[in-house]
């Protein structure tokens, strides 16, 4: 039966280990054989960012450092990523979602929500519109794609991940009063929104599976994690009211930017540069879309990043700024207060709040004006002659990392 009465049809549709796809369609001869594409191994950007499914079979996952997938797969090919191509072919598939539908809202690179309400009938039914957009992707860009189906986003999306990828067709339609007999019974990991950390507060509280989870009363899980815990209890019951939106990232709540290291830093003196480094890119991108914000945190991370050897904290500023000197003397503020002196691996820095910055506060001991005309002047340079065309003196020590990151898209080679 494929009729839905009068809800809603969203599709998830996720793109088969898109990076690796995208590598084995261009080359053929890569087409039978075991790849993954990586970073470079030299680097802590050795980490596989995708694995074919031949790969796979031998135990390959994404996430995992290079060389611990080489030793699983000694015939295993490596390529590096080249983001630009991975973008565009995005983009395209992007195209082929909008020919059966007006409404599409891209979740990441490599998947996309569909609502298709409006417009299945005019494909047949659910499941022939489906296969007719998994037929589309395939001739046109070599990639299989997996659809789950649901009355909303949430049920759409775990319809993929946990049924449409195991199905042999690629399409499962997980309908909510159907969850008895399908989502309750996996594990609670397997429920949107539960990671490893929240994993092991439910294991701790002797639940298991996602059907214990739907069982208790949302107020319990409220009272122990405020609105996250009433969340988690409506997606077990497949409850979600939020649109598939064209617009969902036109109002941004933060502009951040983080950064793994390629290397253990040590001392203050060598993460202060990079967090100067981050501060003038979250401050760029704040003043390319004439915003500025008000609330300031700074997180960082060491080697083990499971292991509670960090810290993230924030501060509420005197005034919306989108200035990188003044948004760097507050997150050192907060890195000097918090910062233990252990080694650290990663970090990161947010600015939020935000408003448009068509507002100058003027201030009798700060030149505001001034600053803000340097800074657009540097942003005009770097815009036409690239990212390292103007540096900080500080990118230019051995810490810095200003240069190499202006080589790459999304923290990887162009």
């Amino acid at each position: 039966m494929t009729k839905s009465g009068n809800k809603r049809i969203v599709f998830l549709i996720d793109m088969q280990s898109f990076y690796a796809s995208i590598e084995k369609a261009a080359n053929p001869q890569l087409r039978d054989q075991p790849i993954v594409v990586a970073g470079d191994p030299e680097r802590r950007s050795g980490v596989v960012l995708a694995a074919c499914p031949i790969a796979k079979t031998y135990g390959v996952v994404t996430a995992e450092a290079l060389w611990q997938a080489q030793q699983k797969c000694r015939h295993l090919v490596v390529v590096r990523p080249r983001m630009e191509t991975y973008i565009r072919i995005s983009m395209q598939i992007t195209q082929i979602f909008e020919s059966f539908t007006d409404k599409v809202e891209p979740y990441s690179i490599d998947e996309q929500f569909l609502d298709v309400t409006g417009s299945v009938h005019l494909f047949g039914d659910v499941y022939q519109m489906a296969a007719q957009i998994r037929q589309r992707v395939w001739l046109e860009t070599g990639i299989n794609c997996r659809v789950g189906i649901g009355e909303n986003k949430v049920l759409a999306k775990m319809a993929c991940d946990n049924f449409a990828k195991k199905q042999e067709a690629g399409v499962f339609w997980l309908k909510k009063e159907e969850l008895a007999e399908t989502l309750w019974k996996l594990p609670i990991e397997k429920l949107f929104g539960v990671g490893s950390r929240m994993k092991r507060h439910f294991h701790r509280m002797g639940v298991y599976e996602i059907g214990q989870l739907a069982g208790m009363s949302p107020a319990v899980l409220t009272r122990r994690w405020g609105v996250n815990g009433e969340v988690l209890w409506r997606t077990a019951h497949g409850m979600d009211d939020s649109p598939v939106s064209l617009n969902t990232y036109d109002t941004q709540k933060g502009i951040g930017h983080h950064m793994t290291l390629p290397r253990d830093y040590h001392t203050a003196a060598q993460i202060k540069v990079v967090l100067l480094e981050l501060c003038e890119e979250v401050c760029r991108r704040a003043r390319s879309k004439e915003l500025m914000g008000s609330v300031v945190s700074v997180g960082c991370r060491g080697a083990d990043l499971d292991a509670a050897n960090g810290f993230g904290r924030q501060l509420k500023l005197e005034e919306q700024t989108n200035d990188a000197t003044t948004l760097f003397e507050a997150v050192c503020c907060l890195f000097d207060r918090h910062w233990q002196g252990t080694p650290v691996r990663s970090v990161g820095v947010n600015l939020e709040q935000l408003v448009p910055d068509n507002v100058l506060q003027l201030n009798l001991f700060t030149d505001n004006q001034r600053r803000r005309s340097l800074a657009h002047a540097m942003d005009d340079i770097r815009s036409k002659y690239g990212q390292d065309a103007i540096l900080r003196a500080a990118s230019l020590l051995g810490a810095g990392q200003a240069k190499e990151r202006a080589r790459k898209i999304g923290g990887h080679y162009k």
